[in-house]
């Protein structure tokens, strides 16, 4: 339990109808909904938002939020698309998982002069269209110049739990056609727009429409996101997904105007595909990112 009269930086507010955390901190400012685990903000001090929002996005209970960091877990993508023994525990038909739009709980808080430490939890073993037992936490991690999240599953039950997820991480851009993601030559890749063909990557990933790609790797990249550049280090994961759904399919989206995608990018760390991992009883599997800007 926090304790609230203790807290610095960290403080509960809303996001319209969504109960929220808000860190300012001398070095950084982060906002995150509850709702999902879902973190919309982070800027050091004087910087932009590090991250992409939808301008039509909804804070609304039961609603995915459109941009920051969704949290997909603890399946990824169409559920028919996953490991049939993560299919088979499945009672649903909807994409990306149960932690999207579920209420978390504050685990704890960490405060000191250089960074925040925020822990949110999530008991996944009863109310859910799935027939897992697990408990998931998401630490974020903010500092001055870096952004980290470990997303943890913890099988609580008696069998084997296979999960598939991802940390579905939206970045912004002020033109995609100069937007470019290096690390990924010779790479190979599952391309969701092309019957799901199994290709290889030469030299640097660009966009210049619908782009769904699973990539079967999770190499340190390098973004060249105009006028920025991100470094991203993954670890727990063998696959990333690299998304943005182009002009036609941005008519099709739902909290998403029709030129957004113009200005944004998707480049998630993930467990997918071929990735899903198996969690024995009573052990626990960690996937997590690391951002910088510069």
């Amino acid at each position: 339990m926090v304790d609230w009269t203790q807290t610095r930086y960290s403080r509960r507010t809303t996001l319209d109808g969504l109960d929220a955390l808000h860190v300012h901190h001398p070095g950084f400012e982060a906002t995150l909904a509850i709702q999902g685990a879902h973190l919309v903000h982070f800027a050091p001090t004087g910087d932009s938002n590090w991250l992409w929002m939808s301008p039509t996005a909804r804070f609304q209970p039961g609603v995915a939020i459109r941009g920051g960091i969704p949290v997909c877990w603890p399946w990824f993508g169409d559920p028919d698309r996953n490991p049939d023994t993560v299919k088979e525990r499945i009672r649903t038909g909807k994409a990306h998982g149960i932690a999207r739009t579920a209420q978390w709980s504050v685990d704890a808080i960490e405060e000191s002069g250089d960074q925040v430490v925020i822990t949110l939890a999530l008991d996944a073993t009863a109310g859910f269209p799935w027939t897992g037992q697990a408990r998931a936490t998401l630490t974020f991690l903010f500092r001055p110049d870096t952004l980290l999240l470990q997303l943890t599953t913890h099988n609580t039950g008696p069998t084997p739990l296979t999960i598939t997820q991802a940390l579905h991480t939206y970045l912004p851009t002020d033109d995609i056609g100069a937007t470019h993601i290096y690390g990924f030559d010779g790479c190979h890749y599952l391309d969701t727009l092309d019957g799901w063909q199994r290709k290889s990557q030469t030299g640097r990933i660009g966009f210049d429409g619908e782009t769904d790609r699973i990539y079967q790797d999770a190499p340190d990249l390098d973004i060249h996101s105009p006028p920025h550049r991100y470094q991203l280090t993954a670890k727990g994961s063998q696959s990333t997904v690299i998304w943005n759904p182009g002009p036609e399919k941005a008519g099709r989206l739902s909290d998403f105007p029709d030129d957004a995608w113009t200005g944004m990018l998707c480049v998630e760390t993930a467990n997918a595909a071929d990735d899903g991992r198996q969690v024995a009883p009573g052990t626990c599997h960690t996937l997590s990112m690391t951002l910088a800007r510069n």
